[in-house]
């Protein structure tokens, strides 16, 4: 009788680890018209409601690399949902592509607003995300959009850049960010000067923002990219995949996001 007793809570400890795993599902929402694509994923074993997190791709587009860093949010505990910039859920295979993309969303931010915001009223819906508690990371345009919707006053936690474009238009104003605000850059990003960089830490000690700035000596733009390598050598660009900086830099995020969330 013990044996066949041990035989079924193994077995039904068995069951529960196969159903424990992370979902994902792909999405459609709209923005003025325009359709758009999402990827949500989440760890069904957490039970209840989590913080959710908007990952914003870079000028590539919704690829694969978007998916795999919200699926690492997702193994953190979070829901995490990789959005859409250029609707369609496209993305570019060559440069001239993904700048003929994102010029779109660089050169009106009351669009690029607009399609963030889809996505945050999406993510908000989903019966795992506590709606009051979201955050967004982006890497490299990606950055800039998060840092950009912290600056224009979204209900946000937490924005972290990866890689991402520090200088804007529209500064941070003291009393009007919501969210706590990260950048990891490379010191040897020719996108990212140390000018940059400075003027960036200063505008969040001017608006009072709880920032966390860190720059990687040696490190290149698009240095949490394991693909960089490869398409800066097919295309000519300056970018470099840094595993130490990219290791470094996710394992600040997320202590930088914990907290946040508290």
């Amino acid at each position: 009788m013990k044996k066949f007793l041990l035989l079924g809570i193994l077995l039904f400890s068995a069951a529960s680890v196969a159903h424990a795993a992370i979902q994902e599902k792909e999405v459609s929402y709209e923005s003025d018209g325009t359709q758009l694509k999402g990827y949500i994923v989440w760890d069904d074993s957490i039970q209840g409601k989590r913080p959710g997190v908007l990952v914003v791709h870079e000028w590539w587009g919704l690829n694969d690399y978007a998916r795999k860093r919200a699926r690492m949010l997702a193994e953190q505990g979070y829901t995490a949902m990789a959005l859409d910039m250029y609707g369609d859920g496209k993305h570019a295979h060559h440069p001239e592509d993904a700048k003929k993309f994102s010029s779109v969303i660089s050169g009106n931010a009351a669009l690029a607003q607009a399609r963030f915001e889809a996505a945050l009223s999406l993510l908000k819906q989903e019966p795992t995300v506590n709606a009051d508690v979201i955050g967004a990371i982006g890497y490299c345009m990606g950055g800039t959009v998060v840092l950009n919707m912290a600056r224009s006053g979204m209900p946000l936690k937490v924005v972290e850049s990866f890689h991402g474009g520090l200088s804007t238009q529209n500064p941070a104003e003291p009393g009007k960010v919501q969210a706590r605000m990260a950048s990891y850059t490379g010191e040897a990003d020719p996108f990212i000067p140390a000018e940059q960089v400075a003027a960036f830490r200063k505008e969040m000690a001017d608006a009072g923002v709880v920032a966390e700035i860190v720059t990687y000596p040696g490190a290149q733009h698009s240095f949490t990219s394991p693909d960089a390598d490869k398409l800066g050598k097919e295309f000519n660009m300056p970018i470099a995949y840094d595993p130490a900086a990219d290791a470094d830099s996710w394992r600040k995020g997320l202590a930088f996001m914990a907290e946040a969330f508290k």
